[in-house]
């Protein structure tokens, strides 16, 4: 399939154009030529320069990343940013990006991945931002305490050998869960505002202690990169239902 095609499949299916004014993150293609052949794709949640040579390992032809290699845009291709691009050009290995598309898909987003695995309910978008979200929320199908939420996680989560956190201020059974994975403590507030009992993300803030336990609301911490594997897996499945051969590249931090 032409790199072409499957660019512009990918940003259809996730809407890369409706974040553009919203996200840092360069969306879409970063990396690749104007015109290539795409048989094998490689996926992982970090395009750095280890996920970058296990790729090309891979034979790979195009790197799929949550988070990419540009941010606000770059001023020289020079120490890390030429070290992680380099071995990408070399190998005519292409790199596509999908940053908070990725996290507010309702489908195949992170959020909607966890919420897969707790078997949410009732589901809606949640996490504003302008006039798109990051995330998802729902209710249980039968309550949990904050340690089984917890547990039920832990069991499944790629955390690294690391432990899920939990701020427990919230009440004892939890049944209204909202979610914005990797870096989600700033919509702490919404939560709170829309009823939610736990708010799940990945990882947190040094007040954000404070606040959760003043607003009664309690907060689990999966790990950022934990909790936002579900994308990247679930575009995989998508890429391989093309006909593609695809691979996904395990990196898993511990944060």
């Amino acid at each position: 399939m032409k790199l072409s095609s499957v660019v512009d499949r990918l940003d259809q299916r996730l809407r890369t154009a409706d974040y553009a004014d919203i996200d840092a993150s360069a969306n879409g293609l970063q990396v690749g030529p104007d015109e290539a052949t795409v048989e094998r794709v490689a996926f992982a949640v970090d395009g750095v320069r280890e996920t970058a040579e296990r790729a090309i390992e891979a034979d790979a032809d195009l790197l799929v990343v949550h988070h990419g290699l540009f941010w606000d845009g770059f001023d020289r291709v020079t120490g890390r940013t030429y070290d992680r691009i380099a071995p990408l050009i070399e190998n005519d290995v292409a790199l596509y990006v999908s940053h908070l598309p990725l996290d507010g898909h309702q489908e195949l987003g992170n959020a909607a991945g966890v919420a897969d695995l707790l078997e949410l309910e009732d589901r809606s978008p949640f996490g504003e931002l302008g006039p798109e979200y990051v995330g998802q929320r729902g209710s249980t199908p039968e309550p949990f305490t904050p340690d089984e939420l917890r547990e039920r996680l832990a069991s499944s989560l790629e955390t690294g050998g690391q432990s899920v956190r939990l701020l427990a201020f919230g009440p004892d059974e939890i049944e209204d869960v909202a979610i914005v994975t990797g870096s989600g403590t700033d919509w702490l507030d919404e939560a709170v505002a829309t009823d939610a009992d736990v708010l799940v993300t990945g990882e947190s803030k040094q007040q954000v202690y404070h606040e959760a336990r003043e607003a009664g609301l309690t907060v689990v911490l999966g790990g950022h990169y934990a909790t936002e594997t579900f994308g990247v897996r679930s575009v995989q499945d998508v890429v391989e239902k093309w006909g593609l051969e695809t691979t996904y590249l395990e990196v898993p931090t511990g944060l």
